[in-house]
């Protein structure tokens, strides 16, 4: 695995050990009762190479990554859920490395990987820009960023009511979360090219909490092509 020595984020910068635990047991849950496990189907579809997946959390996404796969670096800065990730990556069929890192700071080479995964993961990082830099700098040219997202409501109200919660309490409740990042904007503002993408609501039906609006989609890191190519 091609790790860089040096990084200038510690690779345990994140510690919510009371937050881990919960999202360790909720998400297991929510993977069948929200649906989730479907969206992490079909951001996962179709990709080979090698893939890097920034934020593993505890590892749910393993499970799904397609056949074509040969290989995924899975970083998780929280210590707690980066052992759970190890567990589950010892139980697939894709081979799969869990170590530490930060998104800020991803301790990889430049141009390295096929495709990165972000799920669930850039609603909670310190520097959502420097994220997506770090995301665009390992990826080959016209690699694929596959995201899903909590992201900004459509809707005024809910939207108004995130940016409170944002500035106040959800936070400090889930582990550093922020549901009113706009999600898209910055992908586009970080210099990828937009690819499909869809808004849904998680879960579909019943009560809407403000982290239930989100994203899915592809974007890619452009290709870019030496003018002397076509001279003369």
């Amino acid at each position: 695995m091609p790790l860089r020595r040096r990084t200038a984020v510690p690779p345990d910068a994140v510690h919510h050990p009371v937050f881990a635990r919960f999202y360790a047991r909720f998400s297991v849950s929510a993977d069948t009762s929200a649906g989730i496990a479907a969206h992490r189907e079909e951001l996962l579809a179709g990709l080979s190479g090698r893939v890097i997946e920034v934020g593993a959390g505890n590892g749910l996404n393993f499970a799904h990554y397609p056949a074509a796969v040969s290989e995924v670096v899975a970083l998780e800065p929280e210590r707690s859920l980066r052992h759970l990730a190890a567990q589950a990556a010892r139980h697939t069929d894709v081979p799969v490395d869990v170590v530490p890192g930060a998104a800020e700071a991803l301790p990889v080479k430049s141009e390295a990987f096929d495709a990165a995964v972000a799920s669930l993961v850039l609603c909670s990082v310190r520097d959502l820009p420097r994220a997506l830099a770090e995301i665009k700098r390992v990826l080959r040219p016209g690699g694929e960023l596959r995201f899903f997202e909590h992201g900004l409501a459509e809707r005024p109200g809910m939207a108004r009511t995130q940016r409170v919660l944002d500035r106040t309490v959800w936070p400090l409740l889930f582990g550093g979360c922020h549901t009113s990042r706009d999600t898209i904007a910055a992908i586009e503002d970080a210099g990828f090219e937009l690819g499909l993408y869809r808004r849904l609501r998680v879960p579909e039906r019943g009560l809407q909490m403000p982290s239930s609006s989100c994203v899915l989609g592809v974007a890619r890191r452009p290709v870019v092509v030496d003018d002397a190519t076509y001279a003369g």
